[in-house]
């Protein structure tokens, strides 16, 4: 049976303590009013915590996945949600390509600051017109000398309005001059000059605390030493740190299903009608009582994937498994604790609208379920590739 060490039930309390201070009103002033929780994302820098998975000679806790997806489900389950969850998950997985392919003077200048909290940082990588398809990407790096200049647009950037730094994949090579579609992509590490790049906000439908852009680069230089590895590997690097986010999405997504639940829970104890609490209705118990089942079947799954992870050891389609499994449990949760509140649950002073609008955010992001379905079956089941 898969079970948190002593080590990791000792992060989860820690983090849950933290987070006590930022309750659900918190949170939901967040998600009426908007702007990036500045002073949560310090907490959490202040007590040591955004370096859990960095190594210990660069200021982090030198961990691995499997505590650090602790860390990122106590924060969702505190009832932070998505919202909390994401103003962090950069920080947690993002420069892992750093970490593996970073020479030493780069893992020195760029970590610890993203450790302290100094420095914030956006992933850039999917664009407009090629959503999932990476190898086609079109935004451009041209070598000049002592440094590259970088071209393009990239969606969907969570944090790229409020952040100093950057991990951006671009494309040093023309796709129609390599020989295999995976090269030509290079990885940067780098500041973002607001004169050259361009952040426009899209209003989304939840998670309105951690702003989601379209991103527009014009001649913005970026120094050679900001490159990540050999030029033309960069989508090799960044295939490292995807199982590792799968698996914190996995967890962050288990969270809010949690926390959805348990509101749900406590709302049918203590609601009256007919004269008895809605929670003695099999109607009412029957829902919560599989949407728990569902919630721990995907955490198992979850953790298997994390353990296998820090073992080295392939977890592709564990890692997928989970994040799949874990995003459709949270939202049948958070639908349930809604519909379990009757009227009340369309009220956003209860919360559980706001965890179902959150629980699109892991079902879509970073990959969609019907892509999972597709790896699972051609590279699980060995059918034959569908795209």
């Amino acid at each position: 049976m898969i079970q948190l060490t002593t080590q990791q039930q000792e992060i989860r309390d820690a983090i849950l303590r933290i987070c006590e201070r930022f309750d659900a009103d918190y949170w939901l002033e967040k998600d009426r009013a908007g702007g990036f929780p500045f002073d949560f994302h310090k907490a959490l820098a202040d007590a040591g915590w955004l370096g859990i998975a960095i190594p210990e000679g660069y200021g982090g806790s030198g961990l691995g996945i499997t505590e650090a997806a602790v860390m990122m489900q106590a924060v969702a389950e505190s009832g932070a949600g998505m919202s909390g969850a994401s103003a962090i998950h950069m920080n947690i997985f993002g420069l892992s390509p750093v970490v593996q392919f970073g020479t030493e003077a780069q893992k020195e200048r760029m970590l610890p600051p993203l450790i302290a909290g100094t420095d914030r940082a956006c992933f850039a990588v999917t664009e407009p017109n090629t959503g999932l398809n990476t190898t086609q990407l079109k935004t451009r790096a041209v070598r000049e000398g002592d440094h590259y200049v970088l071209n393009g647009a990239k969606t969907f950037i969570s944090t790229a309005s409020t952040v100093e730094k950057m991990l951006i994949l671009a494309r040093t090579t023309p796709l129609e001059e390599v020989r295999n579609k995976t090269d030509g992509l290079s990885l940067f590490y780098t500041s973002i000059d607001r004169n050259h790049v361009e952040t426009r906000e899209i209003d989304k439908m939840g998670r309105k605390a951690v702003d989601t852009n379209q991103v527009f680069i014009d001649n913005l230089k970026v120094p050679v030493e900001d490159r990540i590895g050999e030029e033309g590997k960069g989508f090799h690097y960044i295939l490292h740190g995807m199982n590792a986010e799968r698996v914190l999405v996995a967890a962050e997504a288990i969270g809010l299903g949690r926390v959805a639940l348990q509101r749900a829970t406590q709302y049918a104890k203590e609601r009256v009608v007919f004269n008895r609490q809605i929670g003695q209705n099999q109607g009412v118990q029957h829902p919560l009582a599989e949407c728990w089942m569902k919630l721990e079947a995907a955490n198992l799954v979850m953790l298997n994937a994390a353990h296998m992870f820090d073992r080295g050891e392939n977890c592709g389609a564990q890692a997928n498994a989970a994040k799949y499994l874990a995003a459709e449990a949270c939202h049948d949760a958070c639908q349930t604790a809604v519909m379990t509140h009757g009227g009340f649950g369309y009220a956003k002073e209860y919360h559980v609208e706001r965890y179902l609008r959150e629980s699109y955010v892991p079902r879509i992001a970073p990959i969609s379920p019907q892509l999972i379905l597709c790896f699972i079956a051609e590279k699980v089941l060995g059918l034959p590739k569908s795209y």
